[in-house]
């Protein structure tokens, strides 16, 4: 297994991963908004994206990094926004993967850290986040101002 720095040049590979993971969130296929979307985060560099390949460089999953700040200890954190590994690859340690590579690229960037946030019944995911040492937020609640 390999673990990239997605560049433009893996868009052709990253659009059927990002369709099948939003897919996973209920939301409806959409090949082209993710061909635009991703485009856009990659062209503007205002996300961070790492693509876990096999040897001959099928994608088996990726990992969506965007920065932020905490003011209070005024460092860059990271949001985890998107995790998704494909169902073949799933239980080969691709999803381990990229988060250690998330982890390394956090610390290599001098980070406070790292924050994500998952669905309340996404049990397989919260068991593999505690396994891998992130810890749930016990001291805040988030709160959400829905616009659209």
């Amino acid at each position: 297994m390999n673990i990239l720095h997605a560049t433009i040049d893996h868009l052709h590979l990253l659009i059927p991963l990002f369709d099948a993971y939003r897919q996973f969130y209920e939301q409806k296929p959409d090949l082209a908004g993710a061909s635009l979307f991703l485009g856009e985060r990659l062209t503007k560099k205002d996300s961070v994206i790492f693509l876990a390949t096999d040897n001959s460089g099928a994608p088996l999953g990726f990992v969506q990094l965007y920065p932020s700040f905490s003011s209070v200890s005024m460092k860059r954190l990271w949001i985890l926004n998107d995790l998704f590994v494909t169902r073949p690859a799933r239980r080969s340690c691709v999803a381990q993967a990229l988060l250690k590579r998330s982890e390394e690229f956090a610390r290599e960037t001098k980070s406070k850290g790292l924050m994500l946030e998952t669905g309340v019944n996404n049990t397989p995911a919260k068991k593999l986040y505690e396994q891998s040492g992130w810890k749930k937020d016990r001291e805040f609640d988030r709160y959400f101002l829905t616009l659209i």
